[in-house]
């Protein structure tokens, strides 16, 4: 039976209204930190196109939410080069607050996972879950999966005085992290920052304080940052775009926030 017969029959599908099911995923046997990086967060200030998307599943009903053993059905086939063994990666722009995404409205692109194509009509494919990031939704695009690389990582150099940057969100627009996440920071290559660079995280004690006690607003350094920077911790950076990057936290002594200074290792 060829696979576009295999299509036909799994879309035609007869018999109780249940849910037909994929063959069970094998294991992934990826290293943990690749298939991490490969789930890390980036940042955009555009909507993604989305020509190739998750359309739904073989159920009888409808769903929004699929996982590995599902079959979820995409609104692309051989028409536009689909073939039988592909992967993709699964994803989908959170933005920061429920309007159009722009340079005052930032969107996370969150990979909910990756997906191997299963069975191939002209215009329509079945993709089986090669693994879940998180629940892959209705309506998540589709890129092509690449493996990425882990950053090669040298010895500390000193952090840089004068070029902080600040911490971002993470993921779903989190505002809390800890080792082993990821997060973005608003500096890239523009600002020096290459694959692999070095941060050092820190916490401006005194912008708190005055914050809260509307005080001590006069004491400035020269290169424009307050006093009493409390250093929090380190990280690396794993994917970089001109004005951001997409950073790894390798050493927390405390929860980074959103808000919190960033300093290049240079």
């Amino acid at each position: 039976m060829t696979r576009y017969l295999a299509v036909v029959l799994l879309l035609a599908g007869s018999g109780p209204a249940l849910a037909q099911r994929a063959p069970a995923p094998a294991p992934v046997n990826l290293p943990p930190e690749i298939i991490s990086l490969a789930c890390a967060p980036s940042l955009t200030f555009e909507a993604p196109p989305m020509p190739i998307r998750v359309t739904g599943g073989q159920d009888a009903d409808i769903r929004r939410i699929f996982a590995p053993g599902d079959l979820i059905t995409i609104n692309a086939g051989a028409d536009n080069g689909i073939e039988v063994g592909q992967q993709y990666y699964t994803r989908r722009a959170v933005p920061r607050e429920k309007r159009r995404i722009g340079r005052d409205n930032a969107a996370t692109i969150h990979t909910s996972g990756w997906v191997r194509i299963y069975a191939v009509d002209r215009q329509m494919s079945l993709a089986t879950v090669v693994h879940p990031c998180d629940a892959i939704e209705l309506n998540d695009y589709l890129e092509p999966f690449v493996l990425p690389v882990p950053p090669a990582v040298s010895a500390a150099p000193p952090a840089q005085r004068g070029n902080y940057g600040r911490v971002m969100a993470g993921n779903d627009n989190r505002t809390a992290f800890g080792r082993g996440d990821y997060f973005i920071v608003d500096r890239g290559s523009d600002h020096g920052v290459t694959l692999g660079a070095q941060f050092v995280v820190y916490r401006d004690h005194q912008r708190r304080e005055r914050m809260l006690l509307e005080r001590m607003a006069d004491q400035a350094d020269d290169d424009g940052t307050r006093n009493f920077l409390f250093e929090l911790g380190e990280a690396v950076a794993v994917d970089v775009q001109p004005d951001r990057s997409t950073l790894l936290i390798t050493l927390s002594r405390d929860a980074f926030i959103a808000g919190d200074w960033v300093a290049l290792r240079k």
